[in-house]
């Protein structure tokens, strides 16, 4: 059955998930704090609503206006609002998701429980894109080759059960010669837009470390740091160490890494031949702690690493290192297995929430600014999953969403008939109140089953 949607946009009910979720975690509130002002027409949090639901009504923006049904406004609206420099979507984030954190995901947590910061970078495809803001050639790490596009360096927070969004880069390269389009340098270099696009020529472990310690001033509730090998380079966890966080990371067998063992520096390969590993089937080989620099005064760092037999058989074995060295080996590999949580994090946003896909902006402040959206998303979804405690994927509350969104408009349609109908009932034949409630109720009742359970929402508001 197709979908009635009327034609009063001020009365319009929008998904009853979604307006609260934009009153409790104060949305618009927060979106005042980051700099977001109009610059004439309509407020911020007018078209931010708009974009942030649009999704769940099936069309595009192209569609929708297209239909030219409840929209108030212009897409250069739209534009305007996505491609301002102004904007501070990185603090929207923090604020938005350390809130939620320690007002909601804490107090429902054990205090046993272990809260990790998890890094890492999936592939942002512009791959039919010529004139992108800051495009580059970048490697991606599945199909091993160059595309056209950016990497989504991503920093989220996970108790092992609720991933959040922290904050994210969209990197292009550090190398002048691997970028298609150069930046606009008509922005403002005072803006967040322009702080921005120096991110985004770093590379991945100096742009990872910006990320850390922006939210470490938000004194997000977390112990460990978990990334995998492209990270994992002893300079940087000493850097971690001194924002008082612990690192659990995957171990790369780099040739020109050296660790301090029994006063002898050996790369990884050469460590694990000089140890002595267990026999048979275990799944822990071994077990050493290591010296892997100094700090600012001169101390040795020292962390341990966990040898692991590889289950898919690429190589023998696989290596993970904690700057925490009173963990034992099985808690170390417990912790770092929450690291799953960001790949299903990049799943959800790029396969149900159109990551990417969506909007097709030119400007790097486009693709910054519906980027957040869709994470801003997400953290709704996986918010709502938290607190009912269900069992179903974040994919199904999504769809969920989707569904209960063309009811409400259904039982909008609804509830306007019914009310001109007990109109025309009381002015035309004069009848009384109760009369034209029977009547009513006897129209109801005889409409088809598939009808009456749309009208779930309409008898709950009535």
């Amino acid at each position: 059955m197709n979908t009635i949607i009327p034609n009063d946009n001020k009365d319009k009910q929008l998904n009853f998930t979604i307006n609260r979720f934009f009153k409790d975690n104060k949305i618009g509130s927060i979106l005042r704090k980051c700099n977001f002002s109009k610059q004439k027409g309509f407020s911020c949090i007018t078209v931010f609503k708009y974009i942030f639901t649009l999704i769940f009504t099936g069309k595009n923006l192209f569609r929708t206006f297209e239909s030219k049904k409840n929209i108030n406004f212009s897409k250069d609206v739209i534009y305007r609002f996505l491609n301002s420099p102004n904007f501070n979507w990185r603090k929207f984030l923090l604020i938005l998701s350390s809130s939620i954190i320690r007002n909601v995901i804490i107090p429902l947590t054990s205090k046993d429980r272990v809260n990790v910061l998890i890094v890492d970078d999936s592939l942002y495809s512009r791959n039919r894109s010529k004139s992108v803001e800051l495009l580059a050639n970048v490697h991606d790490h599945v199909t091993r080759k160059f595309v056209k596009g950016f990497r989504l360096l991503t920093l989220g927070w996970s108790d092992g059960n609720t991933f959040l969004p922290l904050g994210f880069t969209l990197l292009s390269s550090e190398k002048e010669k691997n970028r298609i389009c150069p930046q606009n340098e008509s922005i403002d270099k005072r803006t967040n837009g322009a702080k921005l696009r120096k991110e985004a020529i770093l590379k991945s472990p100096s742009a990872m470390m910006c990320l850390l310690k922006q939210a470490a001033k938000y004194k997000i509730p977390a112990s460990y740091v978990l990334f995998d090998s492209w990270f994992t380079y002893p300079k940087i966890l000493i850097q971690i160490l001194q924002l008082k966080l612990n690192t659990i990371a995957m171990v790369k067998a780099m040739p020109r890494v050296y660790y301090n063992y029994n006063g002898k520096l050996l790369n990884l390969k050469g460590l694990y031949a000089s140890l002595k590993k267990k026999r048979g089937r275990a799944k822990i080989l071994s077990s050493v702690i290591v010296g892997i620099g100094s700090d600012e005064n001169g101390n040795e760092v020292k962390a341990k690493i966990v040898f692991v037999r590889d289950r898919n058989r690429k190589r023998n074995w696989l290596a993970l290192i904690s700057t925490d060295i009173s963990l034992d080996d099985n808690e170390i590999i417990r912790i770092y297995g929450k690291r799953w949580d960001i790949e299903v994090f990049f799943k959800m946003n790029k396969s149900f929430l159109k990551l990417v896909k969506e909007f097709q902006g030119r400007s790097y402040d486009s693709m910054v600014s519906h980027t957040s959206i869709v994470f801003t998303r997400y953290i709704m979804l996986a918010l709502e999953n938290r607190k009912n405690n269900d069992v179903r994927t974040i994919g199904g509350f999504f769809y969920q969403c989707c569904d209960e969104l063309q009811d409400i408009q259904f039982c909008e349609v609804m509830r306007i008939i019914i009310d001109i109908l007990k109109n025309v009932l009381s002015e035309k034949l004069l009848l009384s109140k109760e009369l034209i409630d029977s009547i009513i109720d006897n129209f109801i009742t005889a409409l088809p089953c598939y009808i009456k359970e749309k009208l779930v929402f309409f008898s709950c508001e009535s």
